[in-house]
């Protein structure tokens, strides 16, 4: 347990410090953000924010997963390694997209069919290793299981194939999701850290009870492979964006841009799948799925009224969500703030549904 706060601690620390440091360096060369034209007018004062900041969350993550397994002499276990494939692999697509936008000065980097492409090639290598025979422990435990979840698994066994395009659909939707929702200064990062935080008491709960350990009904236990060391990369990214919501808070001083979105958008993907939670995450990480929703209702219904009214209408003065309270005359501070209180409510109600599955079956 103690490699937990010590991976918690050294995120936090590495990315408070590194952080700061980015801040320097990106203003030096020049990285910083476009603004789209057609949102708030509020956001031009935004323009030329150092950006790629999610750089120093994923550095830091990963060195503090690493170090806290070298001071506790622990072997790094597949499910943690798989975890970090696809965290660092989304941030590598997340970093070529803010690279371009950069490069360019403007607000569109990689062609959505490219993102895409890279977010798919990332998503299927983590199933596919994910699932292989290989990766399984002494009990025949594969990192990721062959059925849907939500507490536990449950319904028929699931063909491969199907179950790839469940992880695809996880990964792919959940990094978009946090990308559509870093749209505000720290809205992003802070309702991350809430979900982060709630996979790490899972976690942690889950490798407490999980089968196989002595003393444990074997009847009434969690079927993860590596309950501990996941929560131990849950602390991680729990720190990093801890430490970098210190300078990404309104007024922002350097945002994360799709290296980092997309990347905590994948690290939730990732542990949703290999603690056998892919539906519970929908709770937990409410906040997203809801900012995700008011793009797809706009769209659909714009397309809707455009073809049965002859005039394309829209129920939201401006999306993804936050910006419509934005156009309502609501401060941004204000947004992020009540968004946070949101997102804390939904991963709240997610442990609740979590421990009270758990208390309902003794």
């Amino acid at each position: 347990m103690r490699a937990i706060l010590f991976s918690g601690a050294i995120a936090l620390v590495l990315s408070l410090v590194g952080t700061r440091f980015a801040i320097r360096q990106f203003v030096r060369m020049g990285y910083g953000q476009p603004i789209r034209e057609d949102g708030p007018t509020t956001h031009f004062t935004k323009r030329g924010t150092p950006t790629m900041g999610g750089v120093v969350i994923v550095i830091s993550a990963v060195i503090a997963y690493f170090a806290s397994s070298l001071i506790e002499h622990a072997k790094p276990s597949a499910s943690a390694l798989l975890l970090i494939f696809l965290f660092v692999g989304m941030g590598l697509v997340g970093f070529l997209d803010d690279f371009l936008k950069v490069r360019r000065q403007h607000n569109l980097g990689l062609r959505s069919r490219a993102k895409m492409i890279g977010q798919t090639v990332i998503a299927v290598a983590f199933g596919v290793m994910a699932l292989l025979p290989g990766l399984a422990d002494d009990r025949g435990v594969r990192p990721a299981a062959f059925y849907i979840s939500t507490i536990h698994n449950f319904g028929p066994k699931l063909w491969m194939p199907l179950v790839l395009i469940v992880i695809w659909l996880w990964v792919t939707g959940f990094s978009n999701a946090v990308n559509i929702t870093d749209g505000l200064d720290g809205l992003a990062t802070g309702a991350s850290i809430m979900v982060f935080a709630a996979y790490t008491l899972v976690e942690i709960w889950q490798n407490n009870q999980r089968c196989g350990r002595v003393g444990i009904d074997p009847n009434h236990c969690y079927s993860v492979r590596d309950p501990l060391d996941l929560a131990i990369v849950a602390a991680a990214i729990t720190g990093a964006c801890f430490g970098f919501l210190w300078w990404n808070a309104s007024p922002a001083k350097i945002i994360m841009g799709d290296t980092g979105s997309l990347a905590l958008g994948g690290g939730l993907a990732g542990l949703a799948i290999l603690s056998r939670t892919e539906l519970l995450l929908v709770i937990l990480g409410g906040l997203f799925v809801i900012i995700t929703l008011s793009v797809i209702i706009q769209v659909s219904y714009f397309k809707f009224s455009r073809r049965v009214w002859g005039q394309p209408r829209r129920l939201f003065r401006m999306t993804p969500l936050h910006h419509h309270f934005e156009m309502l005359g609501w401060e941004q501070i204000t947004v992020t703030i009540r968004f946070w209180l949101i997102a804390g409510i939904f991963a709240a109600v997610g442990m609740g549904i979590f421990y009270g599955a758990w208390v309902a079956k003794n």
